[in-house]
């Protein structure tokens, strides 16, 4: 099916191909030298020099109408409109003379919410994987569709940025007035799911809605919960449970009536990934899947997802419908009944599992903590804490004060209840069990948590069980698993004083959050 893409201003291509099935996106990115098939059937690619998201080369177009509503700062910088239009028209007549292809999709499974996104890819590869992970339409809704916003990726067009006004070849500029993404430079296909994720951040909210940076699933009850954290933490894995189903893995949108992903896929890491410890990422990888910078053997094309010499964030990206035990209508009917905070805390002093009040749920999602682990990174020998605003960071062009409330309402109106959990570290020295942390969150889940004794703990003024069942109780409160008790009051003070310094650059936030965080 092809479409005219002169109104965008896109004219004198080869050809314009629109919406092509799954088998005919992945021959044409073969025939065109884009990438191999996997002995699995998933077309393996290489995105080269970029292997993540260039979050430096991330601008907003600054126009009069968006300029007072953007937290500016060095995750929302400014670029003028009239360097956004000379990119724009360069990549335009790039395009000329080439094939294009174009995916014509939505994001937001809640009818009431949906919006259509134009997908205009450069290649192949990239047009097959945002096929997979966007919303698919019907024949029907692709004859009546019109985009609410429109994304051109062209990574074979290379800005130079003495001329273009950017920071390097790669750049990602988002227009919210005109309702345009450009994407150069780069082939990682992050960049265009997350521009949708930043789209969403900022259409949603004047419409009601809280967009999160999340994995959501759904008990048989019909019961909602909804898990937030940083890599490392185990989001996909906790909200992977087999008694639940998976709603999705990344991106979703709380109503006041529903909880709904944003997507119709999952963008999963490939880095050390095995049949025992991820059964369902590792048999997603088949046809239709588009893996990106995982080694391969060029004969017997078997993967080795140890192999991290092409890049430590190797990833794949397939539909939802890859998961065996997937909720299809991306949504649930309901709002969330459990908010979970998830930690990986390597100090060892917060408890497992803690219950939040609403200032203390709004406190520990604008700091959105986890740490970075010695050994992690080079130059890292003692655990680094590490701060992300509201689990999301690089993905809000709001103020963080604007999420943190629609939070606060949407637990309010709901009656959820918020836990932080740490699935890091305690005095032992050894990280928390996954069957503990599987069974304080079940408990959690079913309430049956609440039947616990809780007590305050007294540096983070958290409300922490004494007992959960499958649990050892010595574990659940942090000062008893260290036999220096001294030591554990200087580490938990030590952590309380980056959450104290940390939050300081959140201006407006409430003096009752502020109050809530740790006592230094």
């Amino acid at each position: 099916m092809s479409l005219d893409l002169s109104y965008l201003g896109i004219v004198a291509t080869k050809a314009v191909y629109r919406n092509l099935p799954v088998s005919v996106l992945t021959e044409k990115a073969v025939a065109r030298g884009e990438g191999t098939l996997s002995n699995t059937g998933a077309l393996v690619v290489k995105t080269g020099k970029y292997t993540g998201r260039s979050a430096n080369d991330k601008f907003i177009v600054d126009t009069p109408a968006v300029h007072d509503e953007i937290a500016w700062g060095k995750v929302n910088r400014p670029i003028e409109k009239e360097k956004y239009d000379a990119i724009l028209a360069k990549v335009k007549a790039y395009l000329q003379n080439r094939e294009v292809f174009v995916f014509d999709g939505f994001a937001g499974a809640d009818p009431q919410y949906t919006k259509g996104f134009r997908i205009i890819n450069e290649l192949a590869s990239q047009n097959l994987f945002i096929h997979q992970l966007l919303i698919r339409p019907t024949a029907e809704q692709l004859e009546s569709f019109t985009p609410d916003f429109t994304i051109i990726a062209a990574p074979g067009f290379k800005c130079i940025p003495e001329i273009d006004g950017v920071r390097s070849e790669a750049a990602i500029l988002v227009n919210y007035e005109e309702k345009m993404v450009v994407i150069c430079g780069s082939q990682y296909a992050g960049e265009i799911k997350k521009s949708v994720f930043s789209v969403m951040n900022y259409i949603l909210p004047k419409q009601g809605v809280f967009p999160m940076h999340c994995s959501a699933n759904i008990g048989k009850d019909g019961d909602s919960a909804v898990f937030f954290g940083l890599s490392g933490t185990g989001k996909t894995t906790l909200s992977a449970d087999p008694n639940r189903k998976l709603i999705g893995d990344d991106e979703h949108g709380w109503a006041d009536d529903s909880v709904f992903n944003f997507e119709g896929g999952c963008y999963a890491k490939c880095i050390n990934l095995s049949a025992e410890k991820e059964p369902d990422i590792f048999n997603a990888i088949k046809f239709g899947a588009l893996v990106e910078n995982v080694v391969m053997d060029p004969e017997t094309r078997e993967f080795d997802f140890d192999d991290d010499s092409l890049a430590e964030n190797s990833r794949v990206g397939y539909p939802v419908d890859y998961i065996p035990n997937a909720e299809l209508s991306g949504m649930a009917t309901s709002a969330p009944k459990t908010v979970i905070f998830l930690t990986a805390d390597a100090y060892g002093v917060l408890p497992p599992i803690s219950k939040l009040d609403k200032n203390q749920a709004m406190y520990y999602f604008v700091s959105g903590f986890t740490s970075k682990l010695a050994g992690t990174e080079i130059g890292i020998t003692e655990p680094v804490p590490t701060f992300s605003t509201c689990f999301g960071e690089p993905f809000l062009p709001l103020d963080p004060s604007v999420y943190a409330s629609m939070l606060a309402d949407k637990v309010e109106k709901s009656g959820a209840k918020a836990y932080l959990v740490n699935t890091g570290w305690n005095g032992t020295g050894e990280r928390t069990k996954l069957s503990y942390t599987r069974a304080m969150i079940t408990a959690a889940l079913n309430g049956t948590l609440e039947n616990s004794e809780f007590v305050t703990d007294p540096i983070f003024g958290v409300s922490v069980p004494t007992t959960c069942e499958g649990v050892p109780s010595e574990l659940m409160i942090p000062i008893n698993t260290w036999e220096d008790k001294a030591a554990y009051e200087a580490k938990a003070k030590e952590l309380a004083k980056s959450f104290v310094e940390n939050f300081k650059k959140y201006t407006h936030m409430s003096e009752e959050v502020v109050a809530a965080g740790p006592k230094a």
